[in-house]
């Protein structure tokens, strides 16, 4: 269904488009400007409301279809020849007669009584011709009231010299002779503009009909007051309407004013500056408290939530992804140019991803690589005959799983390639996930399709499980059989990159300060730390200050992927950067600021946050406090590493850890490879928060060292199926508990005594269980439970017992309760925690 513009609905009706805007704001559906477009359903809402409101001015639409009218009516007069005749003898008749009133000028009263009889007359004769008896009737009551239009016809004669021919010769000389022969001009002109006026509503319709001006009068001052009375009402609506508008902008204001954003390493001064309160009045509360705080100490942000919420105010947590978008500016769209398109080549491990991009490169970047295999990310920027294009090479192996997840964050375009006599692995699904989740198109790249066995069908048909059809089947993935190590089908896949890019539209603003992303970083003896850097937008200086992460510095050198120093670099242009304070972080953001000052206090703000977070992060998971983790809400997921000496004892164990189903916990065996535990296991289980187990196998020396400087969890087991036990029984503390209730003993209240300061003493008898001071009890009228809390006071005649046993009578005090009555009962328990068994 097509939309309608708001300046259209303005235009039809009449309003101004900030009323339409309003109005639409307070039906729930607020718009942007008068060029926004609202759907037919929502306009004829509006249309009603307009109408209901009695905004619409008819005024300047109904000018259009009078004309049409009137243009309608004006030609029947220019066919009636007869009717046109007998106006001129009108206009002629009337003429004469002021010619002949001429001697007696003195008498103006009297001069007016022959004019009507005289003109009563004349029409009788021209009607005759026309016969039409009703025009004698309206003729009377016009010139009857002939001198009340005196006003209005002194602004007619500006049409006259448009539309009469013949009489204005006449007419003119009479006008000029007296003032006592205006009555005639007056009849003379009010004929006249029936062929004219065509501008008027009704009026010009009762005109060419010589009208009575009487009845015109009473029409033209009635709807004059009908005008007034809609203007005054459309005038209320929108001071009404106005309020309304203020009001909800005023409660608006109040809520925001409310509401308050910090970041995680909050001082207590700028707590207190966002509260709008005292730092000592802050200082105070938080003392109340048990924190003692100073002026410029951080508090963490739970005591921020807990303090804001006790003082009114909606807290915001501030995430370092929002600072960065705060902080930068905002796109000029004019200014946005087409940037060169981002892709990243993934896939299994020796599928041939760097070789692909050797060849596109046409140089030997495998070759410089320990064991083929790609140890960092490389960023490349390959010139084509058609266009520019960015690769990035991530990681093939299972190690590099979170650089692979970064890789493909700063994309624009996944090329997935899978070995065409290999198949599906486990690396091409995990990719595919990553690219999924980034919401970056994919294109299939079938490598190796010239070696013997190759079957791209079987690979399109695996792919299709994932949701990856091909184009050849219907689908929307595009596929393409290339050769890295003989060049076939490289053209093929290079033009359906540029085209893909073509249709995503990526552009950029050079004339702004960069951002970007850490692809890789290094420690480099001769230049200290360096970054390879990948500019999303703006275009990177050297000089320019910036800050990564928690890191900030100044561009001291700009290196290409070629090796060429440069002195900027624009968008979707990988560059090596020489000036941080530190190593960065691969995957960090890098945004540029306006100084250094500025730079460096971005950077103290974002150590302080991280040290803050330090204090309150919790330790790596443990089997001994997984329970603790979770039921502080940090972990859901178990996830283990298993290293073993036989594929065959990975698989009993994989085999057993499915077994184990439990609704709340999900296990998740990140990785499982036959040999000793390396420092790669322990970086990753470092990175994904998991426990390292080993059958049979011992780690490395260097990885014994990492393990106890990351506090990673390593188990190591001879038996398997202790390893299951102790899972099992990690993930029963992880659940939560079960609390049963047990009912320890029961007495009768057969006497009540009321002690000064001590309150009301029930007499009781224990007639089940015992007794016990400082127990839980609730107390029992008539099968209902009508109090619960505890025994503050036991005692056996008059001495304290900390218990009574079955049989015997004791003296209960409950605690804040002094209601007591004969025949109560008096029950107490006990709450035990039971772990759940699975």
């Amino acid at each position: 269904m097509s939309g309608v513009r708001i300046y259209e609905l303005a235009k039809e009706y009449g309003v101004p488009n900030k009323a339409l805007i309003d109005m639409l704001g307070g039906m729930g559906y607020p718009v942007k400007s008068h060029s926004s477009s609202i759907d037919m359903h929502l306009a004829d809402r509006l249309r009603r409301q307009i109408k209901q409101k009695g905004l619409e001015k008819p005024r300047p639409k109904k000018p259009a279809k009078a004309t049409a009218k009137t243009t309608a009516k004006g030609a029947a007069p220019k066919t009636a020849k007869p009717a046109k005749k007998a106006a001129t003898k009108k206009a002629e008749t009337p003429a004469k007669i002021a010619v002949d009133k001429k001697a007696p000028a003195p008498a103006q009263a009297p001069a007016q009584k022959p004019v009507v009889k005289k003109t009563e007359a004349k029409p009788k004769t021209a009607a005759s011709k026309q016969t039409a008896p009703e025009k004698t009737v309206k003729i009377k009551k016009k010139v009857a009231r002939l001198p009340l239009f005196t006003d209005v016809v002194e602004e007619k004669p500006r049409h006259k010299p448009a539309t009469s021919r013949k009489a204005p010769a006449q007419a003119e000389p009479a006008k000029a002779k007296t003032p006592a022969d205006r009555p005639v001009q007056k009849e003379l002109k009010t004929k006249k503009p029936f062929a004219v006026k065509k501008g008027r509503f009704q009026k010009g319709k009762q005109e060419t009909k010589r009208p009575a001006h009487g009845t015109a009068s009473k029409e033209t001052s009635k709807k004059r007051r009908e005008d007034d009375a809609v203007s005054r009402k459309v005038d209320e609506e929108e001071r009404e309407l106005q309020m309304l508008i203020e009001e909800e902008e005023r409660a608006k204001r109040e809520v925001e004013s409310r509401r308050i954003v910090i970041d995680e390493a909050t001082t207590v001064r700028e707590f207190a500056e966002k509260v709008h309160l005292g730092v000592n009045e802050i200082i105070g509360k938080l003392i109340g408290k048990g924190f003692m705080a100073t002026l410029n100490q951080t508090i963490d942000a739970d005591m921020a939530k807990e303090m804001a919420s006790e003082l009114g105010f909606e807290i915001k947590m501030l995430e370092e992804k929002e600072q960065d978008i705060k902080s930068v500016e905002e796109e000029d769209i004019d200014k946005l140019i087409t940037r060169p398109p981002v892709v990243t080549i993934m896939g299994h491990v020796d599928h041939g991803k760097t070789s692909l991009l050797d060849t596109i490169r046409k140089t030997k970047v495998t070759e410089g690589e320990a064991g083929g295999i790609t140890q960092r990310v490389g960023a490349y920027r390959v010139e084509l005959p058609k266009g520019t294009v960015v690769f990035l090479d991530t990681p093939g192996h299972e190690a590099f799983t979170a650089m692979r997840a970064r890789g493909v964050s700063v994309t624009d375009i996944v090329i997935l390639v899978v070995a065409a006599d290999d198949g599906v692995m486990p690396q091409t699904i995990e990719a595919i996930h990553h690219a999924r989740a980034a919401n970056v198109p994919v294109l299939v790249a079938i490598n190796k399709i010239d070696k013997p066995g190759a079957d791209p069908d079987r690979i399109r048909q695996d792919l299709s499980g994932h949701q990856l059809v091909s184009e050849k089947w219907g689908g929307d993935t595009i596929f393409c059989e290339v050769s890295a190590k003989s060049g076939v089908g490289i053209d093929n896949l290079l033009e359906m990159i540029l085209l893909q890019a073509e249709i995503l539209e990526l552009k950029a603003n050079p004339d702004r300060m960069a951002a970007g992303a850490i692809i890789e970083s290094k420690l480099d003896k001769g230049r200290g730390p360096v970054a390879t850097v990948l500019v999303h937008k703006g275009t990177l200086k050297v000089g320019d200050a910036f800050v990564t992460g928690s890191l900030y510095g100044r561009v001291r050198a700009i290196i290409d992927d070629q090796g060429q120093r440069k002195d900027s670099a624009g968008p979707s242009m990988p560059v090596e950067i020489l000036g941080f304070s530190g190593v960065p972080d691969a995957g960090e953001s890098f945004i540029v600021y306006e100084n250094e000052r500025k730079a460096h206090q971005i950077a103290l703000k974002r150590q302080d946050a991280e040290r803050v977070k330090g204090l309150t992060t919790r330790g790596h998971v443990r089997l001994e406090n997984l329970h603790a983790q979770i039921t502080k809400g940090n972990i859901k997921d178990l996830n283990i590493i298993i290293k073993a000496d036989a594929q065959g004892s990975i698989e009993a164990v994989q085999k057993a850890l499915d077994d184990i189903k439990i609704e709340t916990v999900r296990i998740n065996v990140l990785h499982g490879a036959v040999g000793g535990i390396t420092e790669t296991d322990i970086s990753l289980a470092t990175a994904s928060d998991a426990i390292v187990i080993g059958f049979n196998v011992r780690p490395t020396e260097k990885a014994n060292d990492l393990a106890n400087e990351e506090e990673v969890d390593v188990r190591l087991y001879r038996v398997i199926y202790q390893a299951i036990d102790d899972i099992k029984s990690a993930l029963v503390g992880m659940l939560e508990p079960v609390y049963k209730e047990i009912v320890t003993g029961r007495a009768e209240v057969r006497q009540t005594y009321n002690i000064s300061k001590v309150g009301a003493i029930a007499g009781c008898y224990v007639t089940s269980g015992k007794a016990t001071r400082n127990s839980s009890a609730r107390l029992i009228r008539d099968d209902m439970v009508i109090h619960t809390g505890k025994i503050t006071s036991l005692k056996r005649f008059k001495d304290d017992a900390k218990e009574v046993a079955n049989g015997y009578e004791c003296g209960i005090g409950l605690e804040k309760y002094n209601d007591i009555k004969l025949q109560d009962v008096i029950e107490m328990f006990k709450v035990e925690e039971v772990e759940r068994q699975n």
